[in-house]
C-alpha cells in the first residue's frame, strides 16, 4: 500500500512511499490538515544518501506501530533536504538552537502554523545512545499538545523569535580590513593537524572550500605555508580511504581522525570541488599524483553519475546489499579469488593495507597511508610498485563492479551541476583535453544553465560561476550572456538590505522565516558564490554595480569570516580577492586561428591569479572588455590590463608570458608587515 509520496519525483520521497506511514510532502496541504485536525506536525528531512536516514526509516517508519502513532496524533511530513535547502535551513537553525548539534535525519515537531518547539536529529527504536525511542518521543509530545499546550506554543513563538532575529543581518560601512585574512590564517595554522591532515576530529571532513582559500592564498601572495597546508592535507586524504583507490572519488567523510574509515556515500558536490582542489594543487605543486587523483575523480563522474542527456546525478548511497561500504571493502580471500596470483594477491594486499583483521568489521578500506600518518620510506617503495599494482588494480576494478552496487539518486541539482561544469572547464585549460571541453561543454547545454522553478541563490550562484568559467575557457559569448543572465537574478530577487544575499528570492513562497546560509557547508556559501560571479563580472565589464554589490556583501561578512575561517572560508577567498589588483586579459581574433591560441595557451600556462579573460573577434562584442580593441599587423593581439588600464598590446606568446611574469606574486610573502604565528610557521 502506498503513501502520498508515491506521486513525488524525488528518489529520496519514493523511497518512503511503501511506509505505512501516512506521510505528506511539504506543502499548504499539510498544513491545512494540520489546523483541521488540531495535530501537530512531525517534520523528517533526510536525503537519499543518507545512512542514518536509512536506519530511522526501516526501524521506525517501516514498524506498524509506530507508525500508527504517528498517524493517529501528528501530521507526518517528508523533506527531501536536496530539493528544499530552504525548509532544511530553516529547521536545522531550530534544531542546533534547541540542542546544540544537527545532522540528518532531522526530526522536528511543529504547530500547525510551521513553528518548531521541539526537535532532534536520529532518534532509536529502543531508549539507547543516552537518547530516549522514537515512541517515547512521540508520546511524551502528543501528551504535552493535549495537556500542556500552551507551554509548547510559547516554545515555538520564542524559537520563531530567536530565528527571525538571527536571520536579521546587519550591514557594514567599514572598508575591508587585509589585518582580518592573516586573523584567518593564524586560525587555520592553530587548528591543523598536521600529524593526520585536515582540521576538526571525527567526524573529520575534506573542507574544501578552506583548502581553495589557501590554494588561492597561495597563488596571490606566495604564501608557502598556505600552500604546505593544503598540500599535507590533500596528500592525506588521497592516500586514506576517503578516496576510492580503484573506482576513483571521494566518499564523504572520514569517521575517525586517519582518514583510514569512511562514511561511504559518494556526493557531486563534493567530487566536483575536491577535483579542482586537487588540479590547483597539481599545478602548484607539479605532483603527478595529484593531476592524477583529480583525473580519477573526474572519470568517476563521467563513468557513474553522468545523465544521458548530459548533467551529472546527486549521489551514490553509502549502502548496498551487504551493508554500508560492502561495495567498497576486501577481505585478503576476495583479493586473491579476484587476482588468482598468489603474489600479485600478496603485493596489491601490502600496497592497498589489506590484512586478515582488516579495519572494519573484518573487512579493509583500500588506503596507502598507514593509520599512523603519512611516511616517506613508504610512499617511496610505493611509486615504485606503482606500474605493477595498476594492472592488478582493474583487475579488482572490474571483480568489485560484479558486486550489488549501490543506489543511485538520479535527482539533478542546478548547483552542483554549476560546480561540476566549473571543474570540467577548469580541467580543459589546464590539461588542454579536448574531451574535458566537450563535457562542460555538453553539460551547460542541456541542463546547468536551466535552474528550475525552485532554484535558489546557490543554484543561480554556481551555474553563473560554470558559465562564466566555461566562457573563459571556450569564448563562446553565449555562456557570458548566461552569467550575466545569474547575476542579474541574483541582483534582483535574493538582495539583502545588509548587502548579503537571502537564499529564497522575493517572490518564493512565505517561510517561518526567509533563509540566509552565510556559513560554507560542504559547499561553498551561496552568497560567497553570488560574489564571487559579481567580480568576476565586474572585470569583464567595469560595471559598477556589480562590484559594489560584491564589497557591500563582503564588508558585512569580514568580521564573522575572519573570526570562523573553516565555517566561511568561501568569504576569506572573496576578500581576499577584493583585496587584489583587478585584472584582465583581453584577447583579440579568431578564437579558431593558430596564433590566437597560442596566445590562450601562454595565458593559461602563466595561470595568473585573479585574472579574467576575454576573447574573441572583437567588434561587434557584448563583452566590453573587448570593445574597441583591434587586431596588430594582422595578428592575434592581447591586451593586457590592471583596474582598467592596458600594456601596450602584444602579439608573440613570448611578449604575453613576459607581461604575465611580471605579475606573478614575490615568494613567501608574508600577509601583513607584522610578524605573526601565520608568516614565522608552526610552534
Amino acid at each position: 500500500m502506498t503513501n502520498r509520496l508515491a506521486h513525488e519525483n524525488s528518489p529520496y520521497l519514493l523511497q518512503h512511499a511503501e511506509n505505512p506511514v501516512d506521510w505528506w510532502p511539504w506543502g499548504e496541504r499539510a498544513f491545512q490538515s494540520s489546523r483541521e485536525r488540531d495535530r501537530p506536525i512531525f517534520l523528517s528531512i533526510g536525503y537519499a544518501a543518507c545512512h542514518w536516514c536509512h536506519v530511522m526509516a526501516h526501524e521506525s517508519f517501516e514498524d506498524p506501530q509506530t507508525a500508527e502513532l504517528l498517524n493517529r496524533d501528528f501530521i507526518p511530513v517528508k523533506v527531501d533536504r536536496e530539493e528544499r535547502p530552504d525548509v532544511d535551513a530553516i529547521y536545522m537553525d531550530a534544531v542546533v538552537a534547541m540542542t546544540g548539534q544537527g545532522g540528518w535525519p532531522l526530526s522536528v515537531f511543529l504547530t500547525p502554523e510551521g513553528q518548531p518547539f521541539f526537535g532532534g536529529t536520529y532518534f532509536p527504536p529502543e531508549g539507547r545512545y543516552r537518547l530516549p525511542s522514537f515512541r517515547e518521543v512521540l508520546r511524551a509530545i502528543s501528551t504535552a499538545w493535549k495537556e500542556d499546550r500552551q507551554r509548547l506554543l510559547a516554545a515555538g513563538q520564542s524559537l520563531t523569535d530567536a530565528l527571525s532575529s538571527a536571520a536579521a543581518g546587519a550591514a557594514s560601512d567599514l572598508p575591508l580590513d587585509p589585518g582580518l585574512l592573516t586573523t584567518a590564517l593564524d586560525s587555520l595554522l592553530r587548528g591543523y593537524d598536521w600529524t593526520h591532515g585536515g582540521w576538526g576530529g571525527p567526524p573529520k571532513f575534506p573542507q574544501t572550500p578552506v583548502l581553495l582559500f589557501l590554494l588561492d592564498r597561495y597563488r596571490r601572495a606566495g604564501d608557502h605555508l598556505a600552500l604546505d597546508m593544503a598540500h599535507h592535507a590533500l596528500t592525506a586524504m588521497g592516500r586514506g580511504g576517503l578516496f576510492d583507490h580503484l573506482g576513483g572519488g571521494f566518499h564523504r567523510y572520514s569517521v575517525d581522525k586517519r582518514w583510514s574509515v569512511p562514511h561511504f556515500e559518494k556526493m557531486l558536490y563534493d567530487n566536483a570541488l575536491l577535483a579542482r582542489a586537487y588540479l590547483r594543487a597539481g599545478r602548484a605543486t607539479g605532483e603527478p599524483s595529484f593531476r592524477a587523483v583529480a583525473e580519477a575523480t573526474l572519470g568517476f563522474l563521467h563513468r557513474e553519475m553522468r545523465d544521458p542527456r548530459g548533467a551529472f546525478y546527486s549521489s551514490l548511497d553509502a549502502d548496498s546489499e551487504g551493508g554500508e561500504g560492502s561495495f567498497y571493502t576486501w577481505t585478503p580471500q576476495e583479493v586473491q579469488e579476484a587476482l588468482e596470483d598468489p603474489e600479485a594477491s600478496a603485493r596489491v594486499r601490502r600496497f592497498f593495507h589489506i590484512n586478515e583483521p582488516g579495519n572494519l568489521d573484518g573487512r579493509s578500506v583500500l588506503r596507502l597511508s598507514p593509520d599512523v600518518g603519512i611516511d616517506s620510506k613508504d610512499m617511496q617503495e610505493e611509486a615504485l610498485a606503482a606500474p605493477v599494482v595498476e594492472q592488478l588494480r582493474r583487475v579488482l576494478f572490474d571483480a568489485r563492479a560484479k558486486r550489488p552496487r549501490p543506489a543511485l539518486d538520479d535527482k539533478i541539482v542546478a548547483a552542483w551541476n554549476g560546480l561540476a561544469l566549473t571543474a570540467w572547464a577548469e580541467a580543459a585549460r589546464a590539461w588542454a583535453r579536448p574531451s574535458d571541453l566537450e563535457t562542460a561543454q555538453l553539460l551547460r547545454s542541456e541542463r546547468a544553465g536551466r535552474p528550475g522553478p525552485l532554484a535558489f541563490l546557490e543554484d543561480h550562484a554556481a551555474v553563473g560561476l560554470g558559465l562564466l568559467t566555461l566562457y573563459q575557457t571556450d569564448f563562446d559569448e553565449r555562456w557570458y550572456a548566461g552569467a550575466a543572465g545569474q547575476a542579474e537574478a541574483i541582483l534582483s530577487r535574493f538582495l539583502d538590505p545588509t548587502g548579503t544575499f537571502f537564499d529564497t528570492p522575493s517572490d518564493h513562497e512565505p517561510l517561518l522565516t526567509r533563509p540566509r546560509s552565510l556559513q560554507d557547508s560542504p559547499t561553498p556559501s551561496g552568497g560567497a558564490m553570488a560574489v564571487e560571479l559579481l567580480q568576476g563580472l565586474f572585470g569583464l565589464t567595469g560595471e559598477a554595480r556589480y562590484g559594489e554589490a560584491a564589497s557591500k556583501a563582503l564588508r558585512a561578512m569580514q568580521a564573522t569570516a575572519a573570526s570562523h575561517p573553516t565555517a566561511f572560508a568561501s568569504w576569506c577567498q572573496g576578500m581576499q580577492a577584493e583585496l587584489s589588483p583587478t585584472r584582465q586579459l583581453a584577447i583579440v581574433g579568431d578564437p579558431r586561428s593558430s596564433d590566437f591560441q597560442a596566445l590562450i595557451s601562454a595565458a593559461w600556462e602563466a595561470d595568473v591569479p585573479g585574472i579574467v579573460l576575454a576573447g574573441g573577434r572583437g567588434e561587434p562584442s557584448t563583452i566590453p572588455l573587448l570593445a574597441g580593441r583591434g587586431l596588430v599587423d594582422g595578428r592575434a593581439t592581447a591586451y593586457l590590463c590592471e583596474h582598467f588600464t592596458c600594456r601596450l598590446p602584444v602579439t608573440s606568446p613570448a611578449q604575453l608570458r613576459a607581461q604575465l611574469e611580471e605579475l606573478a606574486p614575490p615568494p613567501d610573502r608574508g600577509a601583513s608587515k607584522t610578524p605573526s604565528r601565520w608568516e614565522t610557521g608552526p610552534a
